[in-house]
């Protein structure tokens, strides 16, 4: 997909780039064999349909391991002092590796504060399986300290570190009873949600061969993520209630731009409410 790049007035917080991102999966069938959640013998949609049905049976929910998981689109939004840039990696088919590499090189080339929701607990964990799987290489990402010793510490690895900042995570304070869904939260802030779908759905529109559809979701999702690190960094006092306010209208301008290429900005436009008291 094109990347949209729109420049936008300088962000006071920023000292690096930011990079807000979500990922989008499908199920692996081959990981379904070699775990033995499924038959040997049946093809990838019955194998998948099977080892969901398992899994519902045993936990009261059907979806999958982590490590049973391929990455289908990777989605960034990246904020620096000149801009924000949307952009996507898509296995379009057989493009798994090239899509999670292209991620990981995003962090090789700027070494960002890597912004998610859940990232921790799943987007993360399953990037990594996957570029084991495909030989990824992320010697930036996995340095803890061996070869810049400021990563030691602050690094992308170690939970309590800020390099990643799993807002889901820390504003939970690392306690999993107190998850909050972003959807929730994002609309509670005034902010769009979730548009087009969600993840249960993902699997169905693949095999519809919607990827465009969910990709697009995906961007949606990111600019969420986005949305309420700005939030958050009002809160902790990181922008000014003046900064904010700047930044948000910043970001509608800069979505008006990309409305022009692409109808789900239109939409995702359309669901944000102009004011709100925080706004």
């Amino acid at each position: 997909m094109p990347s949209f790049e729109v420049p936008t007035a300088r962000f006071p917080m920023i000292r690096t780039p930011i990079v807000a991102f979500d990922i989008e999966t499908i199920p692996d069938p081959d990981a379904l064999r070699a775990a033995g959640l499924a038959d040997a013998g049946m093809d990838d949609h019955d194998t998948v349909l099977q080892a969901q049905a398992r899994r519902l049976d045993k936990t009261g929910s059907d979806f999958l391991p982590v490590h049973c998981h391929k990455v289908l689109v990777v989605s960034c939004a990246f904020r620096n002092h000149e801009g924000l840039k949307i952009h996507s990696f898509v296995d379009h088919g057989g493009q798994e590796g090239q899509a999670v590499q292209g991620f990981f090189r995003v962090i090789e080339k700027h070494a960002p504060q890597l912004v998610s929701w859940n990232g921790g607990g799943f987007d993360l964990p399953v990037l990594h399986y996957r570029g084991l799987v495909h030989g990824v290489v992320a010697p930036k990402y996995w340095d803890m300290g061996e070869d810049d010793r400021d990563m030691k510490w602050n690094n992308y690895i170690s939970r309590y570190h800020t390099r990643h900042l799993d807002l889901m995570d820390l504003l939970a304070l690392y306690q999993p009873r107190a998850n909050a869904p972003m959807d929730v939260l994002a609309k509670l802030c005034g902010f769009p949600g979730k548009l087009g779908m969600d993840g249960s759905k993902v699997y169905e529109a693949w095999r519809a061969g919607l990827t465009d559809d969910i990709r697009r979701y995906c961007e949606t999702d990111v600019m969420n993520t986005y949305l309420l690190y700005c939030r958050y960094q009002l809160m902790r006092g990181g922008l000014s209630p003046d900064e904010y306010a700047d930044e948000i209208q910043v970001l509608r301008q800069t979505l008006g731009t990309l409305a022009a290429h692409e109808a789900h900005w239109q939409e995702y436009l359309a669901a944000w409410p102009q004011h709100r008291p925080a706004e």
